[in-house]
């Protein structure tokens, strides 16, 4: 059904698991995935041009270890926005690229504090043209997250 996939991704454990589930439709649907990371920039003031992150060579680093931890063929497009921009620019790739769907993660924020925080993912779901697949993080059992809080108490 899918046989043109873009997965959005900023490097996270979340947009690893998005890439993994990408990996899949795209094994399904016998295709590659592009792969897209945006990365974000001040466009004014006294910062023009400079990125908000100083470590994008390590999150292409990570990026590319993802991508050979799942196994899947990926062309990796790294444009550079404008903070505040990245929904739109995936959206217009996806276009661009004649994308069927994007695969992008989620933290599993309340809607509340996506608006806070601002969220890609929600933004996107407004600015694509085409369907966007969110993959949630793994949640973990209350016995997990007890365990771990037990863990720390004694340590």
């Amino acid at each position: 059904m899918f046989k043109k996939i873009l997965c959005a991704t900023d490097g996270s454990a979340n947009a690893g698991r998005a890439l993994q589930v990408a990996g899949t439709l795209a094994a399904d649907a016998g295709t590659t995935i592009d792969l897209v990371h945006v990365i974000e920039y001040f466009p004014a003031g006294r910062a023009a041009g400079l990125t908000v992150r100083v470590d994008e060579s390590e999150v292409r680093a990570r990026i590319e270890e993802q991508v050979a931890e799942a196994d899947v063929t990926c062309t990796i497009h790294m444009p550079r926005g404008a903070v505040g921009n990245s929904a739109r620019q995936i959206a217009d790739l996806a276009e661009e690229l004649g994308s069927d769907i994007i695969v992008i993660g989620t933290r599993g924020h309340s809607a509340i504090a996506g608006v806070l925080l601002g969220s890609v993912t929600q933004r996107l779901l407004h600015e694509a043209s085409i369907p966007v697949l969110a993959v949630p993080p793994i949640r973990r059992s209350a016995s997990d997250a007890e365990e771990t809080h037990a863990a720390a108490v004694t340590d």
